[in-house]
C-alpha cells in the first residue's frame, strides 16, 4: 500500500508543480524554488504565488482530501456504492445554508472577511445535517436504513435544497447574486489564506474521527443482525459517522462551493487498488480527492484561457459518465 500511496503523492505534487508554474504568466522552476524557499525572491513571483496560485492548490487540496474521505464513510454507511454527498444532496443542503448566510449578511459592513469565512461552515453544517436528517426520515424502513431508497430520496432532497438556493439567491443583489452563481458551481477562484485557516480547524477535528473508526466501517457493511450480535450500536455509529461527514462536507462547500462527483469516483478507484478495508480505503480516497479536485482546477484554468471554467463544472463533466457507467453495472449485476 506504502507504494500506491506514494505514487498518488508524487501524481498531487506534480499537478500542483504545473498549477503553480503554468498560466498566462509562467513561472521558471529556478524561480519557483527561489520564491517559496524565501531565495533572493522577487516581490513579483511572491504576490504571484503566495497570494495567488499557491492558496488554489492548498484549497483545492484540503478539498479533495475532506471530500473523498467523506464520500467514502457515506457509501460505507449506506450500503451503496452510488451515494455520493452530492447525488444524495448534502452539497445541496450545506449549499442552502450557505447562501442564506449570505443573504442576511451581505452588505453588512460589521461583518469581517474571517468572521464570515469562520461562520458560513457553520450554516452549511445546519443545512447539511437538515439534509441528512430527511434522507434518515425518508429513507428508514422497517427500523433500518433502506440503501435501495437512498439514492431516489437523494434526488428529491437534492431538488428540493437546489431549488431553495436559488430562490434565496434571487433575493440577493446583482453583484452578490453574482458572486453566489460563480461559488454554486464549485469554484476555487476566491481562494485565499483566511478561507483555509477557516476549512482546516473542521479538517483536523473530523477527519481523524473517521480514520480512527475505519474499523468499525468494516463491519458496518455487514447487515444489520450481524453488526448487532457483534455488541455495536449501528444507528449510534452511524449517526456520529454522518454527522462528521456532514461536517466536513459543509466546511469544504462553505469556501468553494459544491464539488460534485468527488465522493462518487474517489472511493470507487480507493476500493479498486487497496481493496475492502476501510484503513487502506479512506487515506488512499483522500489522497485520489485531492489529485481530482487540484487537476479539474489546473485543467479548467489551461485549456480554456483567457477564460476560466470552475472545477466543479469539470468534475462533472467526469462525474456523470462514471455514475451512468456505475448505474448501469450495478443494475446488470442485479439482473444477472
Amino acid at each position: 500500500m506504502a507504494k500506491k500511496y506514494a505514487v498518488f503523492i508524487a501524481l498531487i505534487l506534480v499537478v500542483s508543480y504545473f498549477s503553480l508554474t503554468s498560466g498566462s504568466f509562467s513561472v521558471r522552476p529556478a524561480e519557483l524554488l527561489s520564491t517559496l524557499f524565501h531565495i533572493d525572491p522577487n516581490p513579483q513571483y511572491e504576490i504571484l504565488l503566495f497570494d495567488l496560485r499557491l492558496p488554489r492548490v492548498v484549497m483545492a487540496a484540503i478539498i479533495g482530501l475532506g471530500l473523498g474521505i467523506a464520500g467514502a464513510v457515506i457509501q460505507a454507511i449506506t450500503r451503496n456504492g452510488l451515494a455520493d454527498p452530492g447525488i444524495l444532496g448534502i452539497n445541496a443542503g450545506a449549499g442552502a445554508g450557505i447562501v442564506a448566510f449570505m443573504l442576511l449578511f451581505q452588505g453588512q459592513k460589521e461583518v469581517t472577511s474571517i468572521a464570515a469565512a469562520m461562520g458560513m461552515p457553520f450554516f452549511g453544517l445546519i443545512g447539511g445535517l437538515i439534509a441528512a436528517i430527511l434522507i434518515y426520515i425518508f429513507a428508514w424502513h422497517r427500523g433500518n436504513l433502506d440503501s435501495g431508497r437512498i439514492i431516489l430520496v437523494g434526488i428529491a432532497i437534492n431538488s428540493g435544497f437546489s431549488a431553495l438556493s436559488l430562490f434565496l439567491s434571487l433575493k440577493m443583489d446583482p453583484q452578490d447574486y453574482q458572486m453566489a452563481m460563480v461559488w454554486k458551481n464549485g469554484s476555487i477562484w476566491s481562494a485565499n489564506w483566511t478561507y483555509i485557516t477557516a476549512v482546516l480547524p473542521w479538517m483536523l477535528l473530523f477527519i481523524p474521527i473517521l480514520i480512527a473508526k475505519s474499523r468499525l466501517l468494516d463491519t458496518i457493511r455487514f447487515d444489520e443482525d450481524t453488526v448487532r450480535s457483534l455488541g455495536i450500536s449501528s444507528n449510534k455509529e452511524k449517526t456520529i459517522l454522518l454527522v462528521a461527514c456532514v461536517a466536513i462536507i459543509s466546511a469544504c462547500v462553505s469556501v468553494a462551493g459544491s464539488m460534485a462527483f468527488v465522493g462518487l469516483i474517489a472511493p470507487h478507484i480507493s476500493r479498486r487498488l487497496a481493496g475492502v478495508e476501510h484503513r487502506y480505503i479512506l487515506p488512499l480516497s483522500g489522497l485520489i480527492g485531492m489529485l481530482l479536485v487540484i487537476s479539474a482546477d489546473f485543467a479548467g484554468k489551461l485549456f480554456f484561457q483567457p477564460a476560466e471554467v470552475p472545477a466543479g463544472i469539470i468534475l462533472a463533466i467526469l462525474g456523470v459518465p462514471y455514475f451512468l457507467y456505475l448505474l448501469f453495472k450495478q443494475k446488470k449485476g442485479e439482473n444477472a
